[in-house]
């Protein structure tokens, strides 16, 4: 899987041969994760967040992929917003996924989380690679130490 088209996207990110992070892709962008050989895409951003794609969802469906949204509030991430994130990458375990929120800052946080508590990583290397894209502020650093006690 090429994934030269993909790395004009925001904050974009090969995490691994069946996973890729970013911020928004452009409606063009979709087509893009789709032809490299996506199957599933993962919204963590708001329908109303700056620059997300009021119908996301309907455009990702045309391509023929799975979708699904978990809107996170970026000012108030949830345990459960988590929660339904990591259940909806165990039901894509042999799939490949593509998540993206706006920036890559919500799906960074997640996938540092998800590493360590599904994958085995050890704490300090999954926010090194979290901090390659930001460096998270007050309410996602007390989220982040709250899901990883």
């Amino acid at each position: 899987m090429h994934s030269n088209a993909l790395n004009s996207i925001r904050n974009f990110r090969r995490l691994d041969e069946r996973v890729a992070t970013s911020g928004q892709p452009s409606e063009a962008q979709l087509r893009d994760i789709a032809e490299a050989g996506f199957r599933s895409v993962i919204n963590l951003a708001l329908k109303t967040s700056p620059g997300a794609l009021p119908d996301e969802g309907e455009r990702v469906a045309a391509l023929g992929l799975d979708y699904v949204h978990i809107p996170v509030d970026f000012k108030a991430p949830a345990a459960a917003d988590y929660e339904h994130f990591s259940a909806a990458m165990d039901a894509r375990k042999r799939q490949t996924v593509f998540v993206h929120c706006i920036a890559n800052y919500r799906v960074s946080a997640f996938m540092a989380i998800y590493r360590v508590q599904r994958l085995g990583w050890e704490r300090a290397a999954a926010l090194d690679r979290l901090r390659e894209v930001w460096e998270p502020d007050e309410v996602w650093t007390r989220f982040l130490d709250a899901q990883l006690k």
